[in-house]
């Protein structure tokens, strides 16, 4: 299982990776294993000593009973305290650096989200991204039609 921020290399360029563990209660461990997560709108936070995922949704479980349940609530991330002290000096040193969610996934019977240490990306350059990839993907289509025939 493997969930991926669709919007994330659209809209951040990434200068860092970090695997975080996350804190979910049980019927959120069958929703996220069952491919029922969303990363799209979702960010880190360092809150004190703690990083927390902010506004990531998983869905109530079907076959759970829990009542007021709230699926966009803040998740705890558990990362090393010399990580949190990396990235939270370089978060302090970089004008618009932040932390966004990049996918989630299994690894063996934990469930792990990898974040990233990233740079907004303008409008411009985001035309420009779009462009190049699509010129690439023409470029491909192209020589596999030419090796076709």
């Amino acid at each position: 299982m493997k969930i991926i921020n669709r919007k994330f290399h659209r809209e951040y360029q990434e200068l860092e990776k970090f695997e975080a563990g996350i804190i979910l209660s049980g019927g959120e461990v069958k929703s996220v294993r069952a491919g029922r997560l969303k990363l799209e709108d979702a960010y880190v936070k360092i809150l004190g000593s703690e990083a927390y995922l902010i506004n990531a949704q998983i869905p109530l479980y079907e076959y759970a009973r829990t009542p007021g349940y709230d699926s966009k609530r803040s998740r705890k991330l558990l990362l090393h305290k010399k990580e949190l002290l990396r990235i939270r000096t370089k978060i302090a040193s970089g004008p618009s650096l932040t932390l966004a969610p990049v996918s989630c996934y299994n690894k063996g019977s934990l469930i792990k989200v990898e974040i990233a240490l990233v740079k907004g990306r303008k409008e411009v350059e985001k035309r420009r991204l779009e462009k190049t990839r699509d010129i690439e993907r023409e470029q491909k289509r192209e020589v596999k039609e030419y090796l076709k025939s």
